[in-house]
């Protein structure tokens, strides 16, 4: 059996290999809806003996089956946002603190401790429905800063105003994370000078404004918030995971998650470093559900193992994902 232990304390590439294929066959012999689609693309457990060699799952199965690879009970169900009548993903979290280890254990990798921060959310199409996991990892790393200032805001956009203002010019190291749209809604209320705050988006405008490349939505902020880079936060309701970026849109994943570029044409090869296609996730914390993933990001890789986001995929451009989807 993996163990979490296991899990957050990989060090290096070989060491990853290693557990991923444990992973793998664990999956393999105790997921139903996983081994029926690597049944489905005739690759047999045994034949599998690289990373290369591991189906990715097509993100859309999350909308039509129960991805489990765990019987213990359902402690959360997480949901996808959509519009209405859209068919949204449900990922079923059997046991929520290797959720609470991963973002917790990815956060400390990245930002060093909770407790130096003020953390201020702005999140009002995630707040205003059930389900959330953004929500769910904001609203503990809310709750472990230990800060008074710290908290979520909807639409009261004065009030997070002042308190930004007011909490940069004391000194107050602060992380605002918030949904793209919202984050440029604040800076068209108020034009910011900031010093000691990181500026993290989300992504997404989901419905609210035209979508826009990420060099100009950057430099949008950059300009807006008086800063000279803006964070990003790469994790989706599919995944336990997230790989955040530092600036220019760089993405590095914490040391359990790994991401891979398929070929757009192939969905079973995959493309040099530097070269643009599918995005395929692997999540070693993921472990009672499914850990690797294809989604339908579109994106490119680089040697040192950072990535980057170009956009989505149309339905009309996935091929070779659909075998099971029903």
């Amino acid at each position: 059996m993996i163990s979490s232990q296991d899990i957050f304390t990989i060090s290096g590439a070989k060491q990853f290999e290693k557990i991923a294929l444990k992973v793998f066959r664990f999956q393999y012999e105790n997921n139903a809806v996983y081994r029926s689609f690597c049944d489905l693309i005739k690759t047999k457990k045994g034949t599998v003996k690289s990373l290369e060699q591991i189906p990715f799952l097509p993100i859309q199965f999350f909308k039509s089956h129960e991805v489990l690879s765990s019987k213990d009970p359902i402690q959360e169900t997480f949901t996808s946002s959509g519009t209405t009548g859209m068919i949204t993903s449900k990922h079923l979290i059997t046991d929520v603190t290797l959720y609470e280890q991963s973002y917790q254990n990815a956060f400390s990798e990245f930002y060093g401790n909770i407790e130096d921060y003020a953390v201020l959310a702005l999140l009002p199409s995630y707040l205003e429905r059930e389900g959330s996991s953004l929500i769910y990892m904001v609203k503990d790393l809310i709750d472990r800063s230990n800060n008074e200032n710290s908290g979520f805001y909807l639409h009261n956009y004065n009030e997070l105003i002042s308190k930004l203002i007011e909490l940069d010019a004391s000194g107050q190291n602060i992380i605002l994370i918030g949904v793209t749209y919202a984050l440029l809604d604040l800076i068209e209320i108020q034009k910011f000078q900031l010093k000691n705050s990181i500026i993290m988006e989300t992504g997404g405008m989901k419905g609210k404004r035209k979508e826009i490349i990420r060099e100009e939505l950057h430099a949008i902020l950059c300009d807006g918030f008086g800063v000279s880079s803006i964070h990003s936060e790469y994790g989706m309701t599919e995944l336990l995971s997230q790989a955040y970026s530092l600036g220019n849109g760089i993405f590095e994943c914490p040391s359990w998650m790994n991401i891979l570029i398929r070929d757009p044409e192939d969905a079973l090869s995959y493309v040099d470093p530097g070269k643009t296609g599918g995005i395929n996730v692997i999540d070693l914390a993921n472990i009672n559900s499914c850990s690797f993933i294809a989604t339908q990001d579109l994106g490119k890789k680089y040697p040192n193992n950072s990535f980057e986001v170009l956009g989505r995929f149309d339905n009309s451009d996935i091929r070779g994902c659909n075998l099971m989807v029903y």
